[in-house]
């Protein structure tokens, strides 16, 4: 069995309605599904650039990568934030052609080198309204990614999996607004942390594809937003 294939199996539960249960995390976010605005995001996986492609051997998590950004610190909207390439869904556009289209537009990435796997159910992202298409990828072609906007983006980077599935780099984000506090599952990777709706979707995902293990969930990093 190799990661790739784990991918493909979580898409094809997915779709058959046998997949894992989701997180009941996701039913505290709601938005007005009758106005909401529609997003899609890439979650691009893909083999480490020094893991030899004809050695025969399955790859395996920690083999792998995948693409993330991080947001311009000038921004309204989660500035400086570590975020999957996305955006907003045009009018004719499938959420597929959006993740692609923006990946593109963010990080300089040649798509047709992406393997679609599939899209994910929506999910809600209450700060901004939107529902969000996550499109689980493979890098069947990796190409060299940039910051294209710094108006946009301060950073894109590939961050191994290996680095996100270490215990060391775990934690639960803790924000604290109007007297109440919110934790996220979290990374701390390349001196950032991956927290929030990112962060969420990461652990979720290696939580169904049966990669992560075991860390303290009791540790907290307070962010000072």
């Amino acid at each position: 069995m190799t990661a790739r294939q784990d991918l493909v199996d979580l898409v094809d539960s997915i779709r058959a309605g046998t997949g894992p249960a989701r997180n009941p995390y996701w039913r505290k976010l709601t938005v007005d599904e009758s106005v909401a605005r529609k997003a899609a995001v890439l979650i691009l996986f893909g083999a480490l650039d020094d893991v030899p492609a004809a050695s025969g051997k399955p790859l395996v998590a920690a083999d792998l990568d995948v693409l993330l950004l991080e947001r311009a610190h000038t921004l309204d909207d989660h500035p400086g934030q570590v975020a999957f390439p996305g955006g907003g869904i045009h009018a004719g556009e499938t959420p597929v052609e959006a993740a692609l289209r923006e990946a593109e537009e963010e990080t300089g990435l040649d798509p047709s080198g992406v393997e679609v796997l599939g899209a994910l159910p929506e999910l809600a992202l209450p700060r901004g309204n939107f529902l969000v298409t996550p499109v689980l990828a493979w890098w069947a072609s990796p190409s060299p990614v940039r910051v294209v906007d710094y108006g946009e983006s301060a950073q894109v980077f590939r961050v191994p999996v290996r680095d996100l599935l270490d215990p060391e780099n775990r934690t639960m984000a803790a924000v604290t607004r109007m007297n109440q506090t919110f934790q996220s599952p979290a990374f701390t990777v390349n001196s950032l942390v991956v927290w929030g709706f990112t962060g969420m979707i990461l652990n979720e995902l290696f939580d169904q594809l049966a990669w992560a293990v075991p860390w303290d969930r009791t540790r907290l990093h307070p962010l000072d937003l």
